[in-house]
């Protein structure tokens, strides 16, 4: 019997950073004052009842704001990124944070078998010309607390960034600590996002974007 070698999937790449606000009016004021560039509005996740607004960071990169769409309707299932999650809504209150990022796979369903951390189902979406694929676990947490990204996949020629006007604000470091960072490690290795995010060891599970804007260095 031939033996089956079991390959790692290409190379992910870090595509947008989230974060989460208790409304989108907070998460775009707030990333403005810190970052002296006011983010772009979005759209509505109808799914997930959620919507967004955008900045650009770069080639094919971004920051993603995102919050509960007021005037969405409430899914019948756990939002994405913990936003159900009574510690975090609460967390937010006090001001929006980063609580998680994404990462572009080009073989998504190969990325997903291969990690050793569960990332949730692939779940197709789309949305005028944009059409991709995207990881959701059953209940709505991030893995890892959001130190391991979900992943998506584009599956149109055209990425959301494109579309946005340069803004003069770009990722200097993305940093992180988790209490069991060996394990997290070994995740975005198979992933192929080992120097995507440095991971060390904490009790406390943090993410920290570095990033560089008209007012200087600025830690999200």
């Amino acid at each position: 019997m031939t033996e089956v070698r079991r390959t790692n999937p290409p190379p992910a790449h870090l595509d947008h950073l989230i974060v989460a606000a208790t409304t989108l009016a907070d998460g775009i004021e707030f990333i403005a004052e810190v970052t002296g560039v006011v983010p772009q509005p979005g759209a509505k996740h109808v799914a997930m009842g959620t919507h967004n607004a955008l900045l650009r960071l770069g080639d094919r990169v971004y920051l993603e704001i995102i919050a509960i769409d007021p005037d969405g309707e409430k899914p019948p299932r756990p939002r994405w990124f913990d936003l159900d999650d009574i510690t975090l809504r609460s967390e937010l209150t006090e001001r929006p944070q980063l609580i998680s990022w994404v990462a572009r796979s080009a073989d998504i369903e190969r990325a997903v078998a291969a990690c050793v951390i569960p990332l949730g189902t692939v779940t197709p979406m789309e949305r005028g010309d944009y059409r991709w694929r995207i990881t959701i676990p059953d209940d709505g947490k991030r893995p890892a607390k959001g130190i391991v990204p979900t992943l998506i996949q584009w599956d149109v020629p055209m990425h959301p960034a494109d579309r946005l006007p340069p803004s003069k604000v770009s990722i200097a470091q993305v940093a992180a600590t988790h209490s069991n960072s060996a394990y997290v490690r070994s995740a975005l290795a198979t992933l192929g996002l080992a120097d995507s995010v440095r991971v060390t060891y904490d009790r406390e599970t943090r993410l920290a974007a570095m990033l560089q804007t008209p007012r200087g260095i600025v830690t999200l």
